[in-house]
């Protein structure tokens, strides 16, 4: 395989192998603990100009198929684990996780210590890195690297979102549509829509900067906030049309969705210093006391200082670092969690806010 390195703002260079497609890739470099779900995190929209670190030592022994991925193209700037595995052995596979990058033009790195980038970025933060697979030299890479523009400050929701309202595909076996729900695109993953359908939902999903009365004209039942990419706080049209739908739609906001949320009830966001990535995080239900392990991807959190708590109620705290995980607004049918109920990888302890989103309903 090609020589490839890994150059960080720091002036940190880590040498492995190439894996994927040649070339360079660019982003803030960022680490899961996902043992599996590789296909679903590279997937997902919300890793929009981002780098991805998997932790697990062992990645692609099962391959890819055309079933699991959360859109239709891999969102992720590049991938970097310990292993590579060159052969991909279970019987829903259908190409290599090799095969898959190289179709995609998706540049990886592979044989490195992962434990000692993931400690680097665990101490010092989340930093923007790139990753060269070719004949660039390192020195040029680390100038590269530190003229990426920072996570801070980027509206990527609007870089990731549809471009004209569609509606999700029904599925033999799902129960007959009894509501009618409006989802936000500003990244959304596809198990959040098959969630719903599953639920009887018949779903239309509109571009991230749907006007609320675009959205109010179709007369749904409800609207999700979906998840997605990039800084909260530059994403203002959405933050300014979920303060229109306030109280006139029941809403229900994932990550991104959750964070436009706290912003359009009057909070503010802050960002991570190295974020949560994984599907290991435990949360606690301050309602009922109980904890669930979820599924996390993401940079930024709202601030529980900036919320008017006689407003707005904190309904789920994280129990690695006590930020907020949820809200529920305390007069009108209105809540979010930061983490994600709809997997994809597992696991699935989060799936009744789905069913607490339908109790809302009329």
């Amino acid at each position: 395989m090609t020589k490839a390195l890994l150059a960080l703002e720091d002036g940190t260079l880590f040498t492995g192998r190439s894996l994927g497609a040649t070339g360079e890739a660019a982003g803030e470099v960022v680490f899961n603990t996902s043992l599996t779900g590789y296909q679903e995190i590279l997937t997902d929209p919300s890793y929009a100009g981002q780098i991805v670190v998997m932790t697990y030592p062992h990645i692609g022994n099962y391959g890819v198929n055309s079933e699991d991925g959360e859109s239709s193209r891999p969102y992720a700037q590049g991938l970097i684990v310990r292993e590579a595995s060159a052969i991909a052995s279970n019987w829903r596979s259908e190409e290599t996780l090799q095969s898959y990058m190289e179709r995609h033009s998706l540049v990886g790195l592979s044989g490195i210590d992962t434990r000692a980038l993931v400690r680097r970025l665990r101490d010092q933060g989340a930093m923007r890195g790139i990753i060269g697979a070719g004949d660039t030299a390192p020195e040029q890479l680390i100038e590269k690297a530190r003229s990426i523009p920072t996570m801070a400050g980027l509206d990527l929701a609007k870089t990731v979102t549809c471009r004209e309202r569609y509606g999700w595909r029904r599925t033999a076996g799902t129960p007959p549509a009894r509501y009618r729900i409006v989802a936000y695109d500003f990244g959304i993953k596809q198990n959040i829509m098959r969630q719903l359908c599953r639920m009887g939902c018949d779903i239309w999903v509109v571009p991230a900067q749907t006007p609320a009365d675009e959205v109010l004209a179709i007369n749904p039942d409800g609207v999700v906030l979906s998840n997605g990419p990039g800084d909260p706080e530059p994403v203002t049209y959405a933050i300014e049309n979920v303060k229109r739908l306030l109280g006139r739609k029941p809403l229900l906001g994932i990550c991104l969705g959750h964070q436009i949320l706290g912003l359009a009830l009057g909070g503010r966001t802050y960002k991570l210093k190295f974020g949560h990535h994984g599907g290991n995080h435990p949360v606690q239900n301050l309602r009922t006391g109980k904890v669930e392990i979820t599924a996390q991807n993401h940079g930024f959190a709202v601030d529980p200082n900036s919320l008017n708590l006689n407003q707005v109620e904190i309904t789920h705290m994280n129990l690695n670092d006590q930020t907020v995980e949820g809200l529920r607004h305390r007069a009108l049918p209105a809540f979010s969690v930061q983490y994600h109920p709809e997997a994809a990888p597992g696991p699935h302890d989060s799936n009744y806010l789905f069913q607490e989103f339908m109790a809302s309903l009329p």
